[in-house]
């Protein structure tokens, strides 16, 4: 009986002692740790915005053509008597040299003549002075003669009246005045044609000289020289030959220039004229045009289209074209490459021949622009890390592309930092670790102020 009574009471102890040792382990636990819930930072590559020395360039594209082209016609009709044993296609010859000769003997037999003529009209023009010379004088002679006759007449009157001498003789003496007058005036009116017989003569002489003149170019017209250090084109005539005025003979171009009307597509022109910066100009003038085209201040290069690294020559913009192109909706710009002929290295850098198809870069002056890469906006938005590193999504205004260059006029600030690489998930305001892309940076610089042709995207 008293063992029955005993479990129970047995069994009730150790309960509560259970439920005392539970409670003293619960009150003597440490607190649990809870795990948080925030995201894990995300490592990007960034730079820096900042505005930095900027040139905008283009690639516009044609063929080469020369500077000045020579094609040598016939002034002249003849025989062809001499050709420079070097006027073929594809010879070089220096200013100067005769290349073609035709016969001239025609032509200085007419000289001959046409000097010979002014040679008498300059004998005959002297003799005129010399006659007008002695009519002068004896002029002047007769005149004093009729002053002593009038004398003797005027005394031989008075001794007529005083009876002395006979009628007779007053009629002598007027007779012999009569005489006189009349030569005086024979003389003065063979001295009055003078000035018209000199007059015709010095007519004749100038035409003659004009004659001599014009025979002198005719005859040098028989003889073709080079005006400048010329390479040498198609010929058409051969030794031998008649030619007539006007027949065509050899084609020329000049050595020492080439230029290239190079087609630019005109939305390209947009990033050119951009550090105009809204100016106006008022083009009426063949003087303002340059004026226009001096203030853009755009520099070129040349190089040849075809895996010539090598092949690259520096270029002046000369002109543009009067018209747009209608069909290829392009502007054509005119440049000029000077000695063409020079630094030539066999199999890397030929010289520039007629037909060569090049590509033109156009590059506007050196500015400060906000400028990163276009693989940095995604559809009109950049990445930024903020001050707090989490991401923030921003609006930006492309003012315009460049290759893998985008210029910015509107929505970042300089100072932020930019990420340059791909993220996924994209989520704004997730946390990040921003690394720096120093060796991305650097590359970015050399290309937009263009001393880096080939743009590398990967980054550090």
């Amino acid at each position: 009986m008293k063992s029955l009574l005993r479990k129970p009471f047995m069994l009730f102890v150790v309960l509560v002692l259970g439920i005392l040792i539970a409670v003293m382990m619960v009150k003597n636990k440490a607190p649990l740790e809870h795990t948080g819930t925030e995201m894990p930072r995300k490592v990007v590559d960034v730079i820096t915005a900042n505005k930095i020395p900027f040139r905008a360039r283009v690639t516009a594209y044609g063929t080469v053509e020369p500077s000045t082209l020579l094609t040598g016609m016939a002034e002249v009709s003849g025989k062809i008597s001499y050709s420079h044993p070097l006027l073929k296609q594809g010879n070089s010859l220096p200013a100067g040299t005769t290349v073609i000769r035709i016969d001239p003997e025609d032509y200085k037999v007419t000289l001959t003549q046409t000097q010979a003529d002014l040679a008498t009209n300059q004998s005959t023009l002297k003799q005129l002075e010399e006659e007008e010379k002695t009519a002068q004088h004896s002029l002047k002679l007769a005149k004093r003669n009729l002053v002593v006759g009038e004398q003797e007449l005027v005394r031989i009157q008075g001794v007529f009246e005083k009876n002395l001498v006979a009628r007779s003789a007053v009629d002598a003496e007027e007779q012999k005045t009569l005489q006189l007058k009349q030569q005086v005036e024979e003389l003065q009116g063979q001295l009055n044609t003078f000035e018209s017989r000199k007059a015709s003569v010095k007519a004749q002489i100038i035409r003659a000289e004009q004659q001599v003149k014009g025979q002198h170019t005719t005859l040098g017209r028989t003889e073709i020289k080079l005006p400048f250090d010329a390479r040498i084109g198609e010929v058409s005539i051969e030794k031998g030959e008649f030619v007539s005025i006007g027949t065509p003979l050899f084609e020329a171009l000049d050595i020492k220039g080439i230029e290239i009307n190079a087609q630019l597509p005109i939305l390209h022109m947009r990033s050119l004229v951009s550090h105009l910066d809204g100016a106006k100009f008022n083009v009426n003038s063949n003087r303002n045009i340059q004026d226009v085209l001096q203030s853009l201040e755009l520099t070129a290069n040349v190089r040849l289209v075809g895996g010539m690294p090598d092949a690259h020559w520096q270029a002046r913009v000369l002109r543009m074209s009067e018209a747009i192109d209608p069909t290829r909706r392009t502007l054509g710009i005119v440049v000029g490459v000077d000695r063409p002929y020079e630094k030539i290295i066999p199999g890397k850098r030929p010289p520039l021949l007629k037909g060569m198809y090049t590509a033109v870069e156009i590059s506007g002056p050196e500015r400060k622009a906000m400028v990163i890469p276009r693989k940095a906006i995604h559809q009109g938005r950049v990445y930024v890390v903020n001050n707090d590193k989490k991401l923030t999504i921003k609006p930006v205004k492309i003012q315009f592309q460049q290759g893998d260059l985008a210029v910015i006029s509107n929505g970042i600030e300089e100072g932020e930092q930019i990420i340059v690489n791909d993220i996924i998930p994209v989520i704004e305001g997730m946390p990040l670790e921003p690394m720096l892309a120093k060796k991305y940076a650097a590359k970015l610089l050399k290309q937009a102020a263009g001393t880096n042709e080939i743009y590398n995207d990967g980054g550090e």
